[in-house]
């Protein structure tokens, strides 16, 4: 199972084994908070299978950075700065994650410096998304921040753009910093404007051409 992870694939068997030794396979059902925001960590987390947001909150908002999904990593900046969880992290749907103490992982990274260098790698494009992020939230306009995250959440399903479960109207929300109402009085001109068409589970992208302005 380790070596269909990308973080693992360039692993020899006697070094999956060895991590596998130290690892333990841990399943949360879907709402389940992960990690918490000013928590002490001591653990780094790979998803096996599912999806999990990152997210930070203030009084009842909730702000989602990052959605995550198979093959990703999180947990790891305490291993680096011994400082408390910078935000929290919860399942968007039933996940199958691996755990590893950071020790362990440690000594993972000295045994093998092409996983150390797939860690920074992941460190700086996250750190890229973070600031495109907080550029999107400064200069975009509450429509221009939601036609671009409907872009990015959209997959393909039977020829057609679709974003749908496990993300909600909430969720979205969440990604682009505004409130639920705001996002579905959006929503509702995009629809009127014949870009998308919202249903109860799913909003299907009918045009590619989205509404997005600086």
């Amino acid at each position: 199972m380790l070596n269909v992870i990308p973080l693992f694939s360039s692993l020899s068997e006697k070094q999956l084994a060895s991590i596998g030794a130290h690892a333990a396979w841990r399943v949360f059902e879907k709402g389940a908070v992960i990690l918490r925001q000013g928590e002490l960590g001591d653990s780094f987390f790979v998803i096996g299978s599912g999806q999990v947001k990152v997210y930070m909150t203030e009084g009842d908002r909730e702000v989602i950075l990052k959605t995550l999904a198979t093959g990703d990593f999180f947990g790891e900046l305490p291993m680096f700065d011994q400082e408390p969880r910078s935000a929290s992290v919860a399942a968007i749907e039933r996940c199958r994650l691996q755990t590893l103490s950071y020790k362990s992982f440690q000594l993972v990274m000295e045994d093998s410096a092409d996983i150390a260098k797939r860690v920074l790698e992941t460190l700086a494009k996250r750190l890229r998304d973070a600031d495109r992020k907080i550029s999107t939230l400064a200069l975009m306009d509450i429509s221009s921040r939601v036609s671009r995250t409907l872009l990015e959440l959209a997959i393909v399903s039977n020829g057609r753009k679709v974003v749908g479960e496990p993300f909600t109207q909430k969720d979205l929300a969440g990604m682009v910093g505004a409130s639920r109402e705001m996002v579905n009085r959006t929503l509702r001109d995009l629809m009127q404007q014949g870009f998308i068409d919202v249903q109860r589970r799913s909003i299907t992208i009918l045009n590619d051409n989205l509404p997005i302005h600086y």
